[in-house]
């Protein structure tokens, strides 16, 4: 479907860690070789997100074209450095618009955030799974908390933005206790709560929020390369660096250098609505 890579760690070229390595997230646009189904290329556009010495500072660049059509990559976005970034290559699902406004990464607040993968019937599925979260965040105390509407302030109708809504009101400080009281639960809980609906969706979500990275493994692959100075996530290594490990399916994974975990995605048969009961 897509391909993505997140990193954080010391400053880095935003241009240059998109075309790092003899497998880049460049190559992997026309070159992937673990696709899984879902296309043969990435040629629908990308974007990358990188924050500023605030971590609150998080901006992007993004194209509707092929990554190799691109002259930015090589000539304005290696000037850019970072401690923080997150990029992304898409195949888009038929169907489904290539505009722009399509391509991730999606941003909110701090927030950068990639979809690679899909959800069948993507309209029902997100809209059912709306209505579980808006139940489960009414027993935990705050009404109105998601609503039909506000699956129209997606970006674009795709099912990628259309999560990233569902998302965002996950991340939200103000999310009711006991419901996502951190990133990883907050993955944990919307992916798994998808899956409900949705059993054939492929869920590969990554976020950032310039200090850390937190993703989900659902059928499509991931590898991570941490070490003590900086942390990757990539959807196949771009180096033959014998310490990238390949992530096993099903996994929600936080990475940030120096540490990374690897847990179960689905510690219980639970939707949104029984996580809270």
């Amino acid at each position: 479907m897509c391909r993505h890579l997140g990193y954080v760690g010391p400053p880095v070229s935003v241009g240059e860690l998109l075309l790092r390595g003899p497998h880049s997230l460049r190559t992997q646009s026309w070159a992937p070789r673990e696709m899984r189904g879902g296309g043969t290329i990435n040629a629908d556009g990308f974007g990358v997100a990188w924050w500023g010495p605030e971590p609150a500072s998080v901006t992007r660049y993004r194209n509707p074209d092929p990554i190799w059509t691109d002259p930015a990559v090589e000539e304005v976005l290696p000037q850019l450095t970072s401690r923080a970034v997150l990029g992304s290559v898409r195949s888009a699902t038929v169907g489904m618009p290539v505009q722009r406004s399509a391509c991730a990464p999606f941003l909110w607040e701090r927030w950068a955030f990639s979809h690679n993968g899909v959800v069948p019937k993507w309209r029902s599925a997100l809209t059912a799974v709306l209505s579980d979260l808006d139940v489960a965040a009414t027993r935990a105390g705050m009404t109105r908390r998601y609503e039909t509407s506000h699956l129209l302030e997606a970006e674009a109708l795709t099912d990628s933005a259309a999560l990233w809504v569902l998302l965002q009101r996950l991340l939200d400080p103000d999310t009711p206790s006991g419901l996502a009281e951190n990133p990883g639960t907050a993955l944990r809980l919307l992916v798994t709560t998808v899956l409900h609906h949705a059993p054939g969706a492929r869920v590969n979500l990554l976020i950032g929020d310039g200090t850390a990275l937190w993703a989900t493994t659902c059928y499509h692959s991931l590898s991570a390369l941490v070490t003590d100075e900086f942390a990757i996530l990539c959807s196949e290594p771009y180096d033959d660096d014998p310490r990238w490990q390949s992530l096993p399916d099903r996994s929600l994974v936080h990475a940030e250098p120096g540490r990374l975990s690897v847990e179960p995605l689905e510690l219980a048969e639970a939707t949104a609505t029984e996580s809270v009961l």
